[in-house]
């Protein structure tokens, strides 16, 4: 029986006393199970010795039912005696969601307000439900139905089972504009999120009916009439329409377009007599007569603080004021330079962290207490937090201290599981079909420690790792770690290769920072190996190799997440002594570096990496096979794997102690959505391999001179896919240059998935 009933059946059940007023000499409960009569008194707000008015009756029915812990009430009254018979509400024993998929059932339960162990009331459950439909149209199920069943039991108490029948997603039928006319629906729809719904999109969810994505849709099309020069343009109004059974949702955006606009007189305003004007004047981003475009204004913003900054003045505004000629049809802007006050930091308070240091978060911070106050200071913490992905928000909220030039901040963060179970399917020329799995925790014990355990199992090889690091060691900003892992080669069916190797090897690491862009590390490793080493022809060797190295690493990229492309330059250096009583002794220098640079809206890349290594024997050493360089497969496409260089008479290759190999490689877009990310590209592959090391004895051996040195190119074209479950790699060569002995792979295929 629901409120509206309940509240007439008291409207035709009550009997209002007598019109004289009387006193109350006795309340009578009945109907109660499990409340007791005196509960019912005090709930029913009135006591014996209260004058009994006309009203008295109506008000103690609405106090018990606003009580919620009654179905039925009946009130009257006799004389100067009031009668109250009930029927109790019963007891929820249970609640309980069936049917969903596309939501967990403790996101569901969050939103759940009918709570076990209190009395069955419908409000709360058709409040329950709206509050359910709403969490589904926010993911595009705007078919859902929810039906709020009651289970009765003995005992008058009840099992409420939410069944929910999910459906499938809305999704958007078409997406139209109106009042373009200077660019076509199909470019405009390229530069939102939302998409047509279509089969081939079942990876995304980018089809499916998203109101705050419509809404995000508009700015974007905002954002993009102003990077082109329409200052005025707007979307003035965004309307859709469900069909009957709201299966599909379509969307049209009015657009006022205005007129093209180009950027006129740009001036600077500096309040600064010892930064030269042409200083600031390079930094602009744009010229007069360039279309207006609002990101090379906000870059310029940028660029003045920054070159402002450098000559020592860190508290500045760059306000852009802008005049607008609608007869020459030129915006014009002056950059207004603004010196503020210093404001420094008071404190700093940490909030919301359970299971996160202090400590931890306060090595993310670029600054302290006592600092000067600097927003870009401020939002760069926030990103370096947020980076740690320890935490699913971070809000720094300052708080300015009247009458000081100081300032309190808040850093308040939303701590999200850090712990990732992962496993993997994949196909490689070199490792044959593999599979593997891992644990990992990213902020151990809450201190921001990371533990991985990881296994592989493939065609050709087997793997276990241990890995451990602590990124702030001692408190600063040293990382520091040890690995253990054991690896087994099976690559005697492997052509190229035909040599095993079981290697356990316990290593240590230390690394800090140098700069923005340069770091440096170093490593100290034990190896134990046996393999198989056929150009010794002693069977099976066992081998150790005690190693010290270090590392230069250079990182600078501009990166479009979006696209996958980058711009800059990413450099690694290192220099490793192989020795210290050990089976070998050597020494290895390595070094690679990759040049890429984004073009045509950043869908298009350059790419060009070159690699290099040299292992020089120390006195008569002997450097076994199994450590030597190899070309081929992935590195010199067009050629198999280990195909390049020198072999014995067993067609086995011998490797070499130096190479040299690089590409060139452009990546473009191709005819499908940029948002599965699949790009197609064309390269040029180039290598050469060194000579191997002999054995004492062999220096003359024929077999020596079966391939001879040199360069080897090799040119194709491949498809990449970045899919939801790992990158997938196709890729055919056709050598260029190369030696009769060579083997050749026209057809490179590798993937690897996550979950």
């Amino acid at each position: 029986m629901n409120r509206k009933n309940i509240i007439s059946l008291i409207g035709t059940m009550c009997v209002v006393g007598t019109a004289g007023a009387a006193t109350i000499s006795r309340i009578d409960v009945s109907g109660t199970k499990r409340m007791d009569a005196e509960s019912v008194r005090i709930l029913s707000g009135v006591k014996v010795g209260d004058n009994i008015g006309s009203a008295t009756t109506n008000e103690i029915a609405k106090r018990l039912q606003d009580s919620g812990y009654f179905s039925s009430i009946n009130v009257t009254s006799d004389g100067g005696v009031i009668k109250i018979k009930l029927t109790e509400s019963p007891v929820v024993s249970q609640v309980t969601v069936e049917g969903n998929d596309e939501v967990s059932t403790d996101d569901l339960k969050k939103e759940i307000k009918l709570a076990e162990r209190a009395a069955y009331d419908e409000t709360v459950i058709g409040a329950d439900v709206q509050r359910l439909l709403t969490i589904y149209q926010r993911k595009g199920f705007f078919g859902t139905k929810i039906n709020p069943k009651k289970i009765e039991l003995d005992n008058n108490r009840v099992n409420v089972v939410y069944e929910i029948t999910e459906g499938h997603p809305t999704y958007i039928s078409n997406i139209d504009f109106s009042g373009n006319e200077h660019f076509s629906d199909r470019t405009l729809r390229g530069e939102i999120l939302s998409r047509e719904h279509a089969w081939w999109r079942f990876m995304t969810q980018f089809d499916v009916f998203d109101e705050d994505r419509i809404q995000y849709d508009a700015q974007m099309l905002r954002q993009f009439y102003l990077r082109n020069g329409y200052v005025d343009a707007n979307v003035v109004n965004t309307t859709g329409k469900f069909t009957e059974t709201r299966e599909y949702y379509s969307v049209n955006f009015e657009i006022n377009e205005g007129e093209k606009y180009k950027f006129g007189e740009l001036k600077i305003d500096n309040p600064f007599p010892d930064v030269p004007d042409e200083k600031l004047y390079d930094v602009i981003k744009m010229e007069t007569g360039d279309t207006y475009d609002i990101d090379k204004v906000d870059a310029t913003i940028s660029a003045l603080r920054g070159a402002v900054a450098d000559a020592g003045y860190a508290f500045i505004t760059v306000e852009p004021v802008p005049v607008k000629d609608d007869k020459k049809r030129t915006v014009s802007l002056e950059f207004k330079i603004q010196k503020t006050n210093r404001i420094y930091l008071n404190s700093i308070n940490i909030l919301g962290n359970v299971r996160t240091f202090d400590s931890v978060i306060e090595q993310s911070l670029p600054m302290r207490a006592g600092d000067p106050f600097s927003l870009q200071t401020i939002e760069e913490a926030r990103q370096n937090l947020m980076h740690t992905r320890y935490f699913k928000d971070v809000q720094m909220v300052p708080t300015r201290i009247a009458d000081a030039n100081m300032m309190n901040l808040d850093v308040r963060v939303a701590e999200q599981p850090t712990g990732e179970l992962s496993g993997g399917v994949g196909w490689s020329n070199i490792n044959g079909f593999m599979v593997d799995a891992g644990i990992t925790e990213n902020n151990f014990m809450g201190r921001g420690q990371i533990v991985q355990i990881k296994g592989s199992l493939a065609q050709y090889q087997k793997q276990a790792l241990f890995s451990f690091t602590e990124p702030y060691l001692f408190g600063r900003a040293l990382s520091a770690g040890f690995d253990v892992a054991y690896t087994m080669y099976d690559y005697r069916g492997l052509t190229g290769f035909d040599y095993d190797r079981d290697s356990l090897s316990v290593s240590g690491r230390l690394g800090w920072k140098l700069t923005d862009h340069w770091s440096q590390s170093m490593r100290l490793s034990a190896a134990f190996d046996q393999n198989t080493d056929p150009q010794q022809a002693a069977g099976m060797v066992h081998a150790r190799l005690y190693s010290l190295g270090t590392t230069l690493r250079y990182y600078n990229l501009d990166t479009n997440f979006e696209q996958n492309t980058h711009t800059g330059l990413v450099g690694n250096f290192g220099v490793t002594y192989t020795g210290f009583g050990g089976t070998t002794t050597y020494m290895r220098y390595s070094g690679d570096m990759t040049a890429m640079v984004k073009f045509w809206d950043d869908r298009w890349q350059l790419k060009t990496a070159l690699e290099g290594g040299y292992i020089a024997p120390i006195g008569d050493s002997y450097v076994p096979r199994v450590y030597r360089y190899f070309l081929g497969g992935e590195s010199l496409r067009g050629f198999d794997v280990a195909g390049v260089g020198r072999i014995s008479k067993n067609s086995y290759s011998l490797g070499g102690l130096w190479k040299v190999n690089g590409t060139t490689q452009l990546n473009f877009p191709v005819f499908i959505p940029d948002e599965y990310q699949v790009k197609g590209f064309v390269f040029t592959d180039y290598g050469y391999l060194g000579d191997p090391d002999v054995p004492a004895g062999q220096e003359n051996a024929a077999y020596l001179n079966e391939i001879g040195s040199g360069w080897r190119t090799s040119a194709g074209f491949g498809v990449y896919w970045n899919t939801p479950m790992g990158p997938m790699n196709f890729s055919w060569g056709w050598p260029l240059r190369i030696d009769k002995n060579d083997k050749e792979r026209r057809f490179l295929l590798s993937f690897e998935t996550q979950f």
